[in-house]
């Protein structure tokens, strides 16, 4: 079968239509992203000064640093548990809608629109709800005895903002999921009902299968989205505490660039968190992928 190739016109008009995405991403990552890199090898004193090139010293002090250390695990156990929260959730929400036939049309409509909230503002819904003084799910916890603080108490401060981070990104697995299932051949499943199958059997052999793919998409967006796009969430509800509990990688960029003014190790940090964020998504599509049906 020959492939139909599009012949353009004009020699100059495909680099004409590339030319604003690139300038896009020429301005918005290349150059960010080679300034950051340059900074990470420089120092400046306390007045801003004076500047010195260091080498690898900014690098080395960051895995010297207890507090950098602890960042990495804390960041591994909330890019771990939201990932693994979203996507199962929205699996399981995805497969109630791809069973209604009447309303599965408002269903679908309600469960986008967590997506469209800003991840500041998610993260101050969920404040607000989880607030000790106001909220209303501690007052029920009180009652069922126990008493959540996020303010003082590590693992409440842990487990709100993987609740609000999963919450902010259901919507998004959640459309996926549906596509995903819309494809999967109805005969299939039919098939697999008249030979006997249940539903848990007919969903582990037939439909997981070729949910596959799309399940291995969203594991590398989930990822990424942990360790980049949750920043508002983490400083809208704990501002990376108690005790350094809630710091994840891409806030402690934040904290020591902006608030401590240390540009050097806040660039270094910002090159160290890219190369963690390719390194896996190398490893997800060199080894994860195998496994994925397609």
């Amino acid at each position: 079968m020959q492939t139909k190739r599009t012949i353009f016109p004009n020699r100059l008009l495909p680099y004409a239509l590339l030319l604003p995405q690139l300038a896009i991403t020429a301005v918005f990552f290349l150059w960010p992203a080679g300034q950051a890199f340059w900074q990470s090898f420089l120092k400046e004193d306390a007045f801003g000064l004076k500047t010195s090139f260091v080498w690898f010293e900014n690098y080395a002090r960051l895995f010297r640093d207890p507090h950098y250390l602890n960042s990495m695990g804390v960041t591994a156990i909330f890019a771990i548990s939201t990932t693994a929260l979203s996507i199962g959730l929205a699996l399981i929400l995805a497969l109630a809608v791809d069973r209604m036939i009447r309303s599965a049309r408002a269903y679908t409509t309600l469960m986008v629109w967590p997506y469209a909230v800003a991840p500041a503002i998610a993260g101050i819904l969920w404040w607000f709800m989880f607030n000790p003084t106001i909220g209303v799910l501690p007052y029920m916890l009180d009652r069922l005895g126990y008493d959540w603080n996020h303010s003082l108490n590590r693992t409440d401060a842990m487990i709100l903002v993987v609740l609000a981070a999963s919450w902010k990104q259901i919507s998004y697995n959640f459309l996926f999921f549906v596509a995903g299932l819309q494809s999967v051949p109805r005969s299939l499943i039919e098939a697999a009902a008249i030979d006997g199958a249940g539903p848990a059997k007919r969903f582990w052999t037939i439909v997981f299968p070729l949910l596959s793919p799309t399940t291995f998409f969203l594991l590398v967006v989930n990822i990424v989205y942990a360790m980049f796009d949750t920043f508002g969430i983490i400083h809208a509800t704990t501002e990376g505490g108690p005790a350094q509990s809630t710091n994840i990688l891409v806030y402690k960029v934040f904290e020591d660039g902006f608030l401590s003014l240390n540009l050097g190790s806040s660039a270094a940090q910002s090159v160290v968190l890219m190369l963690i964020v390719v390194a896996l998504t190398v490893i997800q599509f060199r080894y994860v992928e195998r496994r994925v049906q397609y």
